[in-house]
């Protein structure tokens, strides 16, 4: 049923070093699910012995449902990197819904939660505890998958074409770096402001202002992981819809946590 995606590295920074120490897996949902589902992701790590790491992620507008020990829950957008901390052996098991993709299921603003504070049972009567238990007793990736499949489909609610407009107008900011700003999502889907930020505000939790300024950090941070050597800073603020330098250097800071000249450095 599942295969797997295939997929850029999606705001895992670094993701060529960090390879080296975990295993990342992607898998596509069935059709079924795949209206409000992205993909499932499974991180796998054998450190025993060897030093910790430390792995560093881009945020993202997608809400995550999180499988992991005594850590399990319902992830809303961050506004900032964050970073987990692989030691020992382990395993986490996630599912990425798409942009919007988790609002009907609660049918409560996305921006009104905090970090993991809706649990597995608020949206799917699974108990966490009962959760961990069933999907690490398997050893099958795929297994995990239909487990997933299965406390998903009986929970899942008519599709919102509000889903399928966010996923259209996110899609379009990654395709083109022309969009800089909210004004240009508006005139290109003829849609009023307020409402376009209302949308946002309820079904992603983060502004259209703020996913442009995300997608705009990651196409840079993800050139950086490609390039040998320090590129021409001026040339890749202007290639990522920038009008001056200094303006790059503050948004990529602001998510990152560091100037785009330290992350290069890490790398090289």
């Amino acid at each position: 049923m599942s295969t797997t995606v295939q997929r850029p590295s999606l705001g895992v920074l670094h993701l060529g070093e960090g390879e080296k120490r975990f295993r990342l897996s992607r898998y596509a949902p069935s059709a079924e699910v795949s209206f409000f589902v992205r993909h499932y992701w499974i991180v796998s790590w054998d450190l025993t012995d060897q030093e910790p790491y430390l792995q560093d992620v881009i945020p993202n507008p997608c809400v995550n449902l999180v499988i992991e020990k005594n850590k399990s829950g319902i992830y809303c957008p961050a506004r900032k990197k964050f970073s987990y901390f692989l030691q020992g052996k382990g395993c986490v098991f996630g599912v990425k819904f798409k942009p919007g993709g988790f609002y009907p299921f609660l049918r409560q603003p996305i921006s009104t939660f905090a970090q993991g504070e809706v649990s597995l049972g608020d949206a799917f009567d699974l108990d966490d505890e009962t959760a961990e238990r069933s999907i690490f007793a398997l050893d099958d990736e795929g297994a995990m998958v239909e487990f997933a499949e299965s406390f998903l489909r009986p929970k899942l609610p008519p599709r919102d074409e509000s889903v399928v407009l966010i996923n259209r107008i996110i899609e379009q900011i990654i395709e083109d770096r022309e969009i800089t700003k909210v004004d240009d999502l508006c005139e290109r889907f003829d849609l009023n402001k307020r409402k376009l930020q209302r949308i946002f505000d309820q079904y992603v939790g983060v502004s259209p202002k703020w996913v442009i300024q995300l997608y705009r950090i990651q196409n840079a941070a993800e050139s950086l992981d490609q390039e040998d050597r320090q590129p021409d800073w001026s040339q890749l603020s202007i290639d990522l819809g920038y009008y001056d330098q200094a303006h790059f250097i503050k948004d990529f800071k602001s998510i990152i946590g560091v100037t785009p000249v330290e992350y290069s450095r890490k790398k090289l």
